[in-house]
């Protein structure tokens, strides 16, 4: 019982404990750092004492001051020994002590050393909040990523790639955090899903449609499983696994397949129309499509108003409106605006809010 409680008292200091402060504490024990500070600790106090019996006219402080002085070969002076045996002490503490203390610098430089290969090696948790992340890396991810530090609203928001796709962190960038491993639990805490803003599960180039989809499906059962309130959003190949997708609660759903076949249909019938789609959806050039609030004074209006009013005024155009689960485009010029509705609306890219 009483081993329960300890048991439990640890894991409970533990919490209030930083992990880098875990890390640091475990790193000095296996490399037995707590001991060579021991040593550095004992070799000035000894040198101290020893000097202070020699030449007891300074006390104990000053020479205490000087063996670290020595020690870590700053020299400045202000101290120093005039006996002969004082000056012996003071050769032997040069010679050993820089040797102590090299062992020291060193081991604490390959501490952070460490650190940094196990976070480009994706081996790190994460403490990050409000971030996007990105399960699974290829041209998509890319193009994703892109596209997220072209927008103001996302440049210098941190995202976070899960994926054993890659072996290290394939972007330098210092908001660009990787982490090495499946959609798991495990994983999903060590990138402190809970916190984060979207999830975009891709899927995985390296499988078949089936199996490909299959594990979508799964990774957004766990991720709602842990974190229902994350929007998520997932991308399949067959239409007829989105009510997979949608059981699952997934936020939106994308199906490649569908959306390009579609766009390929629309630029047979009406050529020249994927590059208007291609425009408007890229955050990189020209106008964009935005979803903004509605204004205040425009609660209430005939879309025909609201639009008029939005073109005078800001140079966008009103597509549609997002009702709740209903998405209305180009609704009647009598429909009316609500305050509680959400606008889509082209604008340009300059006038987007940061």
């Amino acid at each position: 019982m009483s081993t329960q409680r300890e048991s439990g008292r640890k894991t409970a200091m533990e919490r209030r404990v930083p992990r880098w402060a875990q890390r640091l504490y475990r790193f000095m024990r296996r490399e037995n750092l707590h001991r060579v500070l021991l040593l550095l600790g004992a070799l000035s106090l000894a040198s101290a004492i020893f000097l202070w019996s020699l030449e007891p006219d300074k006390p104990l402080a000053d020479w205490l001051w000087w063996s670290v002085v020595t020690i870590t070969t700053v020299g400045y002076g202000d101290i120093t020994p005039t006996t002969v045996f004082g000056r012996l002490t003071g050769v032997v503490l040069m010679f050993f002590g820089i040797g102590v203390l090299s062992t020291f610098t060193a081991t604490i430089a390959s501490f952070f050393v460490e650190l940094k290969l196990k976070g480009d090696r994706g081996m790190n948790s994460l403490r990050v909040k409000d971030h996007f992340v990105l399960c699974e890396w290829n041209q998509r991810a890319e193009t994703i990523y892109a596209e997220l530090r072209s927008d103001p609203r996302s440049a210098e928001t941190p995202v976070v790639l899960l994926t054993t796709s890659v072996d290290s962190k394939p972007v330098g960038d210092d908001d660009f955090f990787f982490v090495h491993g499946e959609v798991t639990e495990d994983n999903l805490e060590r990138i402190n899903i809970g916190e984060a803003s979207t999830v975009v599960i891709l899927g995985d180039d390296s499988l078949e449609p089936g199996p490909r989809d299959a594990k979508v499906v799964l990774s957004v059962l766990t991720v709602e499983g842990i974190a229902p309130d994350v929007y998520s959003i997932v991308e399949l190949v067959r239409e007829e696994n989105a009510r997979h997708c949608e059981r699952a609660h997934a936020d939106e759903i994308i199906v490649a397949d569908e959306f390009g076949s579609r766009l390929l249909a629309s630029a047979a019938i009406d050529h020249g129309i994927s590059r208007v789609i291609s425009e408007l959806l890229s955050a990189r050039t020209g106008n964009d499509l935005q979803r903004i609030a509605v204004p205040a004074q425009l609660a209430g209006k005939r879309f025909l108003d609201v639009t008029t009013t939005l073109k005078d005024t800001q140079g966008s155009l009103a597509l549609a409106v997002e009702r709740g689960s209903e998405v209305v485009t180009n609704p009647a010029k009598d429909f009316r605006v609500e305050a509680t509705d959400t606008l889509v609306v082209i604008a340009d890219r300059s006038d987007r809010p940061s």
